[in-house]
């Protein structure tokens, strides 16, 4: 399997053989002992033969790639049997309290939705196979904290978060200081208390399956 857009290998099975490719350097150092081998590389120009894998592997990468076309066509290059892509496709699952009350500049919906549609014309073949993020999600990603409001607030799980590195300082600060307040009055919790109970949440993310062959 190649793992595309690998950044430190968080999403990498440990049960088969994995190679890495990841742009950053910085991020390739951050890999732990033990962890597939890297190759720095970009999604859109691998330097692999073709059909040289099993499978590719695209885990919340997407949007970072410059030519979305390109390097989906390299991940069916290099790809004998299937393609595996995760994100959220904003067009399914709950809305995120967020984005809809909150950080309304951060919602990640118009792009989201055009990348869905590229993968939907290069990969004619995909399938979409839900996934529930758990309440007590470990990965950090934007929407994991969809039951544990307060982490939002915790500056060094944001500094983790690519959304808010990406955002304007004025427009997350404004919109924290709101959850703050709703937080502190419990006015949150009147509307999203319901929530914390919860095991799971369909929020839209997706596994995005294309067979090859």
């Amino acid at each position: 399997m190649v793992n595309v857009g690998a950044g430190a290998g968080a999403y990498e099975p440990t049960d088969r053989e994995v190679l890495a490719v990841e742009p950053s350097a910085a991020m390739i150092a951050q890999r732990p002992l033990g962890a597939a081998p890297a190759l720095q590389a970009t999604a859109e120009r691998l330097p692999l033969p073709d059909q040289s894998f099993d499978a590719a592997l695209a885990v919340n990468t997407l949007h970072h790639w410059t030519d979305l076309r390109a390097g989906l066509r390299e991940l069916r290059r290099v790809a004998r049997k299937r393609i595996v892509i995760f994100m959220r496709d904003p067009s399914s699952g709950e809305p995120c309290w967020l984005t809809e009350d909150y950080l309304p500049s951060l919602d990640p919906s118009r792009r989201n939705s055009a990348i869905v549609g590229v993968i939907r014309e290069e990969l004619p073949s995909v399938k979409s196979l839900p996934f529930q993020l758990p309440r007590d999600c470990a990965d950090g990603l934007f929407a994991a904290y969809w039951g544990r409001p307060e982490m939002y607030l915790d500056a060094e799980v944001r500094r983790n978060i690519s959304n808010f590195a990406l955002a304007e300082e004025g427009d997350v600060a404004k919109g924290l200081a709101w959850l703050r307040a709703d937080l502190a009055s419990g006015e949150w919790d009147r509307k999203y208390g319901a929530l914390r109970r919860l095991e799971s949440l369909d929020l839209g993310h997706r596994v995005l399956l294309a067979e090859l062959a």
